[in-house]
């Protein structure tokens, strides 16, 4: 199949878009290079160095014949969409919405979007939450992300769409940005290797449900071989704290700093878990690397690719 992946320089994308090439497709990435790195481009794909709200995105359609949309470029961080709610909907709504449009226009068959659990469903009722859970965001992110999940259904109704959402858990993994991206373990490990303290936002007993990139990867695989569509968690089930996680972390790197804390963000939920019930009788997808393994690899990545 030919596939775009948008944001296919990033920490996600880029790695999704590895695992298609692997596969057999041909994959053709767009990456305005905001976030994303071009050492991370596979030279087996396509690049187009763009916007997704540029005009020239659908020529780029077009020209490549593209079957499918893998969709990863995104206004990332909870912090700035607080900060600055215009420019998060500017990119995660509008950019979207002239990409499904170009999409319709030239009859791309499937879309999978990387959407959120955790922003998406607030302060959580209960523990897993699944698909169903209330969705009550409490960030402009989780809110733009929302917002594009409810245009998905109409374009799958009014345009015959087929759409995979694919709300992830704490993503982490090698590739992370720890200036800029969210992901308190790729901040983390950078500190350590610099001999820096790392800092805890709140009392750091918050829980978050950390899954690990490669994982996350098979779930975009199974998104288009499985052909199921539809809005799944992609978690793995289970709550870790921040302070559980520092110390993980600490023995990992060996390292005897002590954390400190600093105060914490109002608009960060308590606790977040996902049930992930859904996606395993649907895509046949589960997590397979657990915490520790991961964090192994996370950190022997940071180390080894400290500039």
């Amino acid at each position: 199949m030919n596939i775009l992946v948008t944001g296919g320089a990033g920490f996600i994308g880029s790695q999704v878009a590895d695992a298609y090439i692997e596969k057999g497709h041909d994959v053709v990435i767009i990456d305005n290079l905001s976030t994303g790195r071009k050492e991370f481009i596979n030279p087996k794909a396509v690049f187009y160095n763009a916007d997704i709200a540029d005009p020239s995105v659908a020529e780029v359609i077009e020209k490549e014949n593209i079957q499918v949309i893998n969709h990863h470029a995104a206004q990332i961080s909870v912090h700035d969409s607080v900060k600055d709610p215009v420019a998060d909907a500017n990119s995660n709504i509008i950019g979207t919405l002239l990409l499904l449009q170009h999409a319709v226009s030239s009859g791309v068959g499937k879309f999978v979007f990387a959407s959120t659990g955790g922003a998406i469903y607030g302060e959580q009722d209960c523990f897993p939450a699944d698909e169903e859970h209330p969705q009550k965001p409490s960030s402009p992110y989780g809110l733009s992300k929302l917002t594009v999940e409810g245009y998905l259904r109409f374009y799958q109704e009014q345009h015959g769409l087929s759409s995979t959402v694919l709300r992830y858990g704490n993503v982490f993994g090698p590739r992370q940005n720890p200036r800029g991206e969210a992901g308190v373990i790729a901040i983390f490990c950078d500190r350590l290797l610099k001999d820096q303290t790392p800092v805890i936002n709140g009392d750091g007993e918050q829980t978050r449900d950390y899954v690990f990139v490669g994982d996350v990867v098979r779930a975009n695989l199974n998104a288009i071989e499985q052909n199921s569509s539809g809005i799944f968690n992609v978690g793995t089930g289970l709550e870790t704290t921040v302070n559980e996680l520092t110390r993980s972390l600490l023995r990992i790197a060996g390292s005897d700093i002590l954390a400190k804390n600093a105060p914490g963000r109002g608009y960060e939920q308590r606790r977040s878990c996902l049930d992930n019930k859904k996606i395993k009788d649907s895509l046949d997808w589960e997590p397979r690397v657990s915490l520790e393994d991961g964090l192994v690899d996370t950190y022997e990545f940071f180390k080894n690719h400290q500039n």
